[in-house]
């Protein structure tokens, strides 16, 4: 049991096949799975980092957007801010400790 895309059953469907469904029970359950998920596709991208993958990772963040209330194009918008006052991930810099002088 997983949480899959809103037209998988029909695409499984439409291949001769049946499948079984059911609706996830409110929002705390949604959460749950999408938590479930989000760990799914990040090892899938990991295992096989392409466009395909990075695409389902950030279905999924649009999904915690929607269950948040929280608007997508506001969130890009927050990210671009970080990355240009804090700079992004891409250098590889490891924080190992902090102190006084």
């Amino acid at each position: 049991m997983k949480l899959v895309r809103d037209f998988i059953p029909e695409i499984i469907e439409e291949d001769s096949k049946w499948c079984l469904t059911r609706k996830v029970h409110g929002p705390d359950e949604h959460m749950v799975m999408l938590k479930e998920k989000i760990y799914e596709e990040a090892q899938e991208f990991i295992e096989n980092p392409s466009y395909e993958e990075a695409a389902d990772m950030l279905e999924v963040v649009k999904a915690f957007c929607y269950l948040n209330n929280l608007e997508f194009e506001a969130v890009l918008g927050a990210a671009q801010k970080k990355q240009e006052e804090r700079g992004g991930f891409y250098r590889g810099i490891i924080l190992q400790s902090v102190g006084n002088p």
